[in-house]
């Protein structure tokens, strides 16, 4: 069921719901949290689109913020908030608002927002493309307990990614940290299988892939390990190679879909690493609203340290968290730090 509303307020969006709810007999109970999604009328579609399949498994309300700022002298006077309401097969397994805000109405996003959010839930913020430089402290993610950005997006991928780290939140996250979970979970049971020192390490792949650059400083991070940081055609992370004392671990994955782990004295095995969609990555952000301490440390590590070709050289140990554990020391979980479970994605 749609609704279409032209110059209308918060208060007329909210009893919409209400109504529409009550027309196909759907409660709001069973929604988990709100997602809003700052984006533009060009990339609107496929970003809610990617929501609605992430609702399958977090059924939430999604409000879709498209800001259409006017420079016009008249913009003032030419505000106005059009909306879109979805509900039932047209909203996933939620509802959805579809907000466009017209002239200097689109500068106050945040209390046009702010009536909409569902009462005693969670609130993530997410922007597809055209994050802000400080996501916290923007007036949409200030109301966020997680706020997602995609540095892949940006125009300048690593330099993004090295802005991210100087802003950094309790709360933020991003989608190139979310594409390299699978790698980062199968080069930390390689090491469990074959526990042993390991000495150095190469990260290959796309030279302005931020994916790339994340997974070379959580292992620069983690083992405490010169890491070089080559590149390669793509499609985005190709290879990881890890020299241990008790030899050699690769992972590699030229075609983006089919990875071969390679370990001293074990047969070479395959392993399905595909490239995942956005409403995957999208899926499990969602799964986790407490802080990502695992991503801190390793966005703060700093992306300055990498240099295509070069070596990566980790920071003294009395400027990182003696008690952080190794890849190597906690079964199934070496990526955690503090308790922090782990997460992000591979690409």
């Amino acid at each position: 069921m749609k609704i279409d509303l032209t110059e209308t307020t918060s208060s007329k969006i909210n009893q919409a719901l209400v109504s529409a709810r009550r027309a196909i007999g759907t409660p709001a109970i069973g929604m988990v949290l709100t997602l809003v999604i700052v984006t533009d009328e060009e990339n609107a579609y496929d970003a809610l689109k990617s929501a609605g399949d992430a609702s399958r498994e977090h059924p939430s309300r999604i409000i879709a913020v498209i800001k259409r700022v006017s420079r016009s002298p008249r913009a003032r006077r030419d505000a106005r908030l059009d909306a879109e309401v979805r509900v039932g097969s047209d909203a996933g397994t939620g509802e959805t608002v579809v907000l466009r805000l017209h002239g200097e109405l689109a500068h106050h996003a945040q209390s046009v927002v702010l009536p909409l959010l569902l009462p005693d839930a969670p609130v993530v913020v997410w922007w597809p493309q055209d994050s802000p430089s400080d996501p916290a402290k923007d007036p949409l993610g200030a109301l966020a307990q997680r706020r997602i950005t995609d540095a892949y997006s940006a125009e300048h991928p690593i330099d993004e990614l090295a802005g991210r780290a100087t802003t950094y939140s309790p709360g933020d996250t991003d989608l190139a940290w979310t594409r390299i979970t699978p790698w980062r979970s199968m080069l930390a049971a390689a090491l469990d299988q074959q526990p042993a020192e390991v000495l150095g390490a190469t990260v290959e792949g796309e030279s302005d892939n931020p994916s790339c650059e994340l997974l070379a400083m959580w292992l620069a991070d983690r083992l405490d390990v010169p890491v070089e940081r080559t590149a390669s055609e793509g499609p985005g992370l190709t290879a990881v190679r890890m020299e241990t004392k008790n030899g050699v671990i690769v992972l590699d994955r030229a075609d983006g879909t089919l990875a071969t782990l390679s370990m001293h004295n074990q047969p070479d095995r395959g392993v399905a690493l595909k490239r995942r969609d956005t409403a995957e990555l999208l899926a499990e952000e969602l799964r986790r609203l407490d802080p990502d301490n695992t991503y801190e440390s390793a966005v703060k590590f700093g992306v300055d340290r990498l240099h295509a070709g070069g070596e990566t050289t980790p920071a003294p140990l009395a400027e990182r968290d003696e008690r952080a554990p190794k890849p190597g020391d906690e079964p199934k979980a070496p990526a955690a730090k503090k308790g922090a479970t782990k997460k992000a994605a591979a690409k």
